[in-house]
């Protein structure tokens, strides 16, 4: 099934949800309403053949609204074809549905978004950091995040 079918697929069944398709150097991109993101997924799965999710990252778009983007990096294994799905979430609600229960590789990846970004995703079974110590304050990937971290002295140069 090539990605033109499965977007054509994602058009007809969920059309009020398809936000925008785009097409850059042989990619495709959907974006996405969030409000649907687990019965798209599990479409792109059951019906596409997308069977691995190879990543999920957040992108932050500091000073536009939405502020951030979730994008789901997906591949049918059998078709040798990708698909990224995008997802738009304002900052003041920066909460989207696990999709953890759709592809088991998501639970780690969704973990470090929430981890460096701050993007929470309900219903995960285990939200909590991976990356960083439990009693680190703040999301370093944040655009607005201090270059030198949460309460660290400017850097004065070589220490000898």
């Amino acid at each position: 099934m090539s990605e033109h079918v499965a977007v054509a697929k994602l058009k007809e069944k969920f059309s009020g949800s398809v936000l925008e398709v785009a097409e850059h150097r042989g990619d495709t991109s959907v974006t996405v309403k969030k409000e649907d993101v687990v019965a798209i997924c599990t479409l792109l799965r059951d019906e596409a053949g997308f069977n691995l999710c190879c990543d999920v990252c957040g992108v932050d778009y500091l000073g536009q609204s939405p502020r951030f983007m979730v994008v789901y990096n997906l591949y049918n294994i059998a078709a040798k074809q990708y698909l990224r799905v995008k997802v738009p979430v304002e900052e003041n609600n920066a909460v989207v549905d696990t999709v953890s229960g759709v592809w088991s590789t998501a639970n780690w990846h969704e973990r470090e978004c929430w981890d460096l970004m701050g993007i929470s995703f309900k219903n995960h079974p285990d939200l909590r950091r991976i990356l960083l110590a439990d009693d680190y304050e703040g999301h370093p990937l944040r655009k607005d995040y201090p270059v030198q971290g949460p309460d660290r002295a400017p850097y004065q140069g070589r220490v000898s």
